[in-house]
């Protein structure tokens, strides 16, 4: 059977803060060319995410699917931890 593609946006990302009750705030860092100055440029940008199971920590990499709003701010799933940090 073929893999069914989705239109929803991927973004991969370092996971903030884990306080809220199912919910992961991801910091998403994107590099871009300055148009005039040809100079690459880092910009952040921070997502509230849905956790369902809790399993996220502080410094985790994760990637995020866009879904419908769960929430005022949430409208993004996490769907997979790629990295976890090491916990002391």
């Amino acid at each position: 059977m073929s893999e069914v593609k989705s239109n929803k946006r991927t973004l991969q990302g370092v996971v903030v803060s884990n306080k809220g009750e199912k919910t992961v705030v991801v910091q998403v860092e994107r590099k871009f060319l300055h148009p005039k100055y040809r100079k690459t440029i880092r910009s952040h940008k921070k997502y509230m995410a849905h956790d369902a199971e809790n399993t996220c920590n502080i410094g985790d990499t994760v990637r995020i699917v866009e879904s419908r709003p769960i929430s005022k701010n949430k409208c993004w799933v996490m769907e997979e931890v790629l990295r976890r940090t090491e916990q002391l």
